[in-house]
């Protein structure tokens, strides 16, 4: 790789950083993390393809999008490629299983994975070159919303800094110039969804959640449109009341942030997992039942207390937003329950009832953690006595690891659930040796049909069971 150039306006730079990009300079250990990405973000569209939201998004992209050459997942369809990654980050998105970063506070895969595989297949790149494009999008992503101070934002939606990776991601697969680059994250940043009210409104229930799949399609979108010699701010990163640009460009080519990603083994909001965690091994340790609990006193940082947090959530995306109902399924149900969480856990008496056992407290040390950690500090109160436990780090994080093995339980775990077991191998094993092979390879399975009839009900039917 060229020698990286550090002057000009931020987007500039990191426009020069990607174009002198090249597969040969990705230490192994970025491009097996990339694998595991890839996978898990797998996993979590077929958890989610099936959804009354997922069926809504791909039913709204046939109107809109084209027809072209890249894959919609589990279907048997075609659409182009800002189509078909918007629907293939509805279904990664869906049910809040999909990876994250602790200091991008937000989620990359579900919008970077779904656009590199589109453009990849839209132009028959190589395996490898997906991987790379892969790494590339995460790296750019992350790096821009970590540059942020989290304490002056109204919302930390993941879909307000998506389109940055997904440009990066694109550009590098379309063999971008670095001015046509540089124009592509400017316009990418300025139209990525706004997103503010995710952080005002108090129904955090619905479908648009963070907005990472409109998103994909705007940072797909600016790549477009520079093609065509549009141009954005290109000093959109440069204004320290918004972005510390240095902090963007520090270390680049160093390391890799696709490294310190985080993956989920449960389908809630990363903020939560600490605390169920904690719950499941005091339960554990102790042999707890759920009915010898009395009560939970649960300390958390700030933002945790944000959360809508209802007892009783009318939804399947308000129970993901609830410490109480998350923590309240896993410990009545087992936490089996929450890799996917399903409607039929949605008004559960037994469910609401220990829920309601549960009080949440800010803990000042908890938040000055935060963002760097997502921590939980938790006191049972049960007949058996008070038992108290801290987790600093929630498992899934880089210093509590989710391995490939448990990678790959996951997503067996969710095919077997759902009888598609032979689909769930499929991908495991080629995407081990995607670098060998054609990005094809990957989107004809990914792009099987499968039967999508929902079992899940809608938030309607589920509102009627009141």
């Amino acid at each position: 790789m060229k020698s990286i150039k550090l002057s000009g306006f931020t987007t500039e730079i990191l426009a020069e950083f990607i174009s002198g990009f090249s597969s040969d300079i990705i230490p192994a250990t970025a491009f097996e993390t990339a694998k595991k990405c890839i996978i898990d973000i797998a996993a979590a569209s077929l958890a989610g393809f099936k959804m009354v939201s997922s069926k809504a998004a791909k039913d709204m992209a046939k109107d809109l999008f084209s027809t072209g050459t890249s894959s919609v997942w589990f279907s048997g369809e075609f659409l182009n490629a800002p189509g078909a990654a918007y629907v293939n980050s509805s279904f990664s998105s869906a049910l809040d299983l999909d990876d994250g970063h602790r200091k991008a506070m937000g989620h990359p895969g579900a919008a970077i994975i779904p656009a590199a595989l589109a453009v990849a297949e839209e132009i028959d790149a190589s395996g490898i070159d997906f991987l790379t494009a892969v790494v590339i999008g995460y790296e750019i992503a992350v790096r821009v919303a970590s540059a942020r101070d989290h304490e002056k934002l109204d919302t930390l939606s993941s879909g307000k800094w998506c389109p940055y990776g997904v440009a990066a991601a694109g550009g590098w697969l379309y063999r971008f110039s670095p001015h046509k680059l540089a124009q592509a994250i400017s316009i990418a940043g300025v139209q990525a969804p706004e997103l503010s009210a995710s952080g005002y409104s108090k129904i955090m229930g619905n479908n648009v959640k963070e907005g990472i799949p409109w998103s994909t399609v705007t940072g797909l979108s600016a790549l477009m449109l520079a093609k065509n010699n549009y141009s954005g701010p290109l000093d959109i990163l440069d204004h320290p009341g918004f972005y510390d640009s240095k902090k963007i460009i520090s270390g680049l080519g160093e390391n890799y942030a696709i490294e310190n990603v985080y993956f989920k083994p449960y389908a809630c909001c990363r903020w939560i997992h600490s605390a169920i965690d904690a719950l499941l091994i005091l339960m554990d340790i102790h042999d707890l039942k759920q009915e010898q609990i009395s009560g939970i006193d649960v300390f958390l940082f700030k933002r945790a207390l944000m959360l809508t947090n209802q007892t009783c959530p009318e939804t399947l995306e308000g129970a993901q937003y609830s410490v109480q109902y998350a923590m309240a399924a896993a410990a009545v149900e087992g936490k089996e329950a929450l890799c996917p969480m399903k409607f039929d856990l949605i008004h559960r008496k037994e469910i609401i009832c220990f829920a309601e056992k549960i009080r949440l407290y800010e803990d000042l040390e908890l938040t000055r953690l935060f963002p760097d950690f997502s921590p939980a500090r938790i006191v049972i109160h049960s007949i058996k006595g008070d038992f108290e436990k801290f987790v600093k780090t929630p498992l899934g994080d880089p210093a509590n690891p989710m391995d490939l093995a448990m990678i790959e339980n996951k997503i067996n775990l969710i095919a077997d659930q759902n009888s598609f077991s032979n689909i769930a191998s499929r991908i495991v094993d080629n995407v081990k040796k995607i670098e060998n092979d054609d990005v094809r390879s990957l989107s004809n399975i990914l792009g099987h049909k499968l039967d999508s009839g929902s079992p899940q009900k809608d938030n309607d039917q589920i509102l009627r069971r009141k």
